[in-house]
């Protein structure tokens, strides 16, 4: 099946925070301006840091209840509700692209939207108003998950906003440390330059081509997926731009998030 065309859409990371940016009044303006500025989608795949499950598997069709994926906060963050409606179609595309290109896969249709899925869908598209259909990274291997990007290319002249939610860097040990280090700078830079050129290559291989990688990101699942990402946007791409930048928690985070146009 081919869904109805509709205006081509960009592809985006987002740097998706905790459920504390729920509170943080600057982050959600931000968030909130760019998907103003976005064409709205007809629906979103959302591919986020919080779901690594082999094989690629496709979450629920409709809608359920949150995974709140966190623990040790105060009692409001787990009554925050997204009620966004479920995206069957949208999961039967995605089973076909996946089939064409080989790429197993599977349905837990009990799976609901993790925080790395709601949290930034809450501050761009407070209506809940847009059908979400949230997807598993079936590995932390870099060529997987370009490929699987590479898959989902064709939704975007379909209308669907194919969304990985994640950050750049994830050093938690540096978490409200004063002072954003001199690391989290080098690889914030070294991310935007590779992004800016599209360079899939030095993408990939980050742990050997950025700078203090090991650093920037001791466990990379948060990376993972701005390579969906980049496979998605990879040779249909015109402009690469990017909407939020600075740190968060005194440096432990980048901010810096993508549009693929």
């Amino acid at each position: 099946m081919t869904m109805e065309p509709s205006p081509r859409m960009p592809v985006v990371f987002v740097a998706h925070g905790a459920p504390i940016l729920l509170d943080d009044a600057l982050w959600m303006g931000e968030l909130a301006a760019w998907a103003e500025a976005m064409p709205k989608p007809k629906s979103i795949l959302m591919v986020s840091a919080h779901w690594e499950q082999r094989p690629t598997t496709l979450g629920a069709t409709r809608t359920v209840p949150l995974v709140y994926d966190f623990s040790g906060f105060p009692a409001g963050y787990y009554e925050t509700q997204y009620p966004a409606p479920g995206a069957p179609d949208l999961a039967a595309r995605v089973r076909e692209l996946l089939g064409e290109r080989g790429i197993a896969f599977t349905d837990d249709p009990t799976r609901g939207l993790d925080h790395g899925a709601y949290v930034p869908l809450v501050a761009m598209h407070p209506a809940a108003d847009v059908p979400v259909l949230q997807i598993s990274m079936p590995a932390l291997d870099a060529d997987p998950l370009f490929d699987l990007g590479r898959a989902l290319a064709p939704l975007r002249d379909e209308g669907v906003l194919v969304f990985g939610s994640g950050f750049l860097t994830h050093n938690m040990s540096y978490a409200f440390k004063p002072g954003i280090p001199t690391w989290a700078h080098e690889f914030d830079a070294w991310a935007a330059e590779s992004l800016g050129r599209l360079d899939v290559d030095a993408l990939k291989n980050f742990h050997t081509r950025a700078p203090a990688a090991r650093t920037a990101l001791p466990t990379w699942e948060h990376y993972a997926p701005v390579l969906v990402a980049a496979g998605a946007a990879a040779g249909e791409t015109t402009s690469v731009t990017f909407p939020i930048t600075g740190f968060w928690m005194d440096g432990a985070f980048t901010k810096r998030s993508v549009q693929f146009d």
